[in-house]
């Protein structure tokens, strides 16, 4: 009989973000997101930058995905991510101050300098974790 669970492992060279055991899990893919139940085929895939969810039990949880790679395995997902934090932990009144501080530079500058790759990556980061924390409601909102 298969497993009703999935080992879950969040992983970026700074720390380890998490290691749950879930039901199910959805992970920001380059193409798109991808949904994973347990027994799902084996593959690895490059993730893009967005919000995986997973759930435990009723609850739903997020975490920001920047960039990486998953290895999805029937019975556990290992994301390697360059960046990723629980929503929870996101400070919203700082990641404000990035998205403006991010327009502002967009603004000033063409798409052919060579800052405005990374303004448009600190824009996209602050975008994603804005939409994390609004995820996780009031609770989040107090913390900043």
């Amino acid at each position: 009989m298969a497993s009703e669970n999935i080992e879950l492992q969040v992983v970026t060279p700074a720390r380890h973000v998490l290691q749950e055991t879930v039901q199910s899990v959805e992970i920001p893919g380059k193409e798109g997101y991808l949904g994973v139940l347990p027994g799902h085929a084996p593959l690895i895939t490059e993730l893009g930058i967005g919000i995986m969810a997973y759930r435990k039990g009723a609850e739903t949880r997020y975490l920001t995905v920047i960039n990486g790679y998953a290895e999805v395995l029937p019975d556990r997902v290992i994301v390697l991510a360059e960046l990723s934090e629980r929503a929870e932990e996101i400070d919203i009144a700082r990641t404000r101050e990035a998205q403006e501080r991010a327009q502002a530079a967009l603004a000033k500058i063409s798409s052919g300098d060579p800052d405005w790759q990374h303004a448009s990556f600190a824009l996209a980061r602050a975008m994603v974790r804005l939409q994390a924390a609004s995820k996780v409601g009031a609770a989040a909102g107090a913390h900043s």
